[in-house]
């Protein structure tokens, strides 16, 4: 389902005239841009925010690392075992040392596709339970789907399973760093996890927060268990947030472009609902208000046409 959906995605993208293609800011590296210093010793290369092409290498999320005096934990292994390599030649640059960690915030291909790199590495992978299931149904469809656009760039990138899984919370001493791998519920797509460092005060938010990039419905989401999960994300009260896509940023930010909009699209459906009105009408809901947001040409129609789907089964 994913891959119908990323294909989908990337057609539409490509068909759509207003759509341009980001510059890469990083022209040296197979990075879409250099990794920033979030707060001390956490760092992300942020991705683009449209769809992976050729051009971006796949790198259209952000890929962070954290660094101790006892080696490295990755966030997110790349798109590819090209991307993931490209991402490591930038940590050698900051540190001697080891990866020992890198864990996948869910099974979609741009958090796990080059975990196989990594792997040659002697990094463990960890992933959550419901991601290593979506990575064992889906990972050989979403390598297929990254090689349809990354061509020769996704050489030498093989699936693998996860080496550890967990279920709700999973914590890791990092040298002096208290890291806190948690899944707060069901949000945008299966095993959607966040990595927390109570003491830095940040939390890398994963796709369970969305702001410059408008957040897509897959099919499967489950969107009124997606804003009750962000609930539980918010309480943790960490004052810098680094989302799945997008610049680093706060708590106030993400709740406005992410449980802002989907309460917004679920009040409007409720309110088609109640007046006998049906999926052509939520196609025309107006969303200009989130017209700012990336992806939005790509994404709003049929955002509003799951939603409302997922809202009229529930009233049964």
């Amino acid at each position: 389902m994913r891959l119908l959906f990323l294909f989908s995605f990337l057609l539409s993208f490509s068909l759509n005239s207003t759509a341009e293609t980001e510059a890469d800011r990083y022209p040296e590296s197979e990075l879409y841009s250099k990794p920033v210093e979030v707060v001390k010793g956490v760092w992300t290369a942020i991705g683009a925010t449209q769809p992976p092409t050729s051009e971006n290498a796949g790198h259209n999320n952000n890929l962070s690392f954290i660094v101790s005096n006892d080696g490295v934990l990755v966030v997110n292994s790349g798109a590819s075992s090209f991307l993931a390599r490209a991402l490591h030649d930038e940590i050698k640059k900051l540190t001697d040392q080891p990866v020992r960690y890198v864990v996948l915030e869910n099974g979609q291909g741009h958090a796990m596709l080059g975990s196989n790199y990594w792997q040659k590495q002697g990094a463990k992978i960890i992933a959550h339970d419901d991601a290593i299931t979506e990575i064992e149904k889906y990972g050989a469809d979403e390598a297929e789907g990254m090689m349809a656009y990354n061509r020769d760039r996704g050489m030498d990138t093989t699936v693998i399973i996860p080496d550890i899984s967990f279920s709700e919370r999973l914590e890791i001493h990092l040298g002096g760093i208290l890291v806190e791998l948690i899944h707060f519920g069901s949000a945008h797509s299966a095993g959607d996890i966040s990595v927390y460092l109570p003491k830095q005060d940040v939390i890398i938010a994963g796709d369970i927060a969305f702001h410059q990039r408008m957040l897509p419905v897959f099919p499967e989401t489950k969107t009124l268990r997606w804003v009750e999960t962000f609930d539980l994300f918010v309480a943790t009260g960490a004052k810098h947030v680094i989302p799945g896509h997008g610049e680093p940023t706060d708590m106030m930010t993400v709740t406005a472009e992410t449980k802002g909009y989907l309460t917004f699209l679920q009040d409007h459906a409720r309110k088609l609902l109640d007046e006998d009105l049906g999926l052509e009408e939520a196609y025309e809901i107006d969303q200009s208000a989130y017209r700012h947001l990336d992806t939005f040409e790509e994404l709003a129609k049929k955002n509003a046409g799951r939603i409302f789907q997922e809202l009229e089964a529930d009233s049964f």
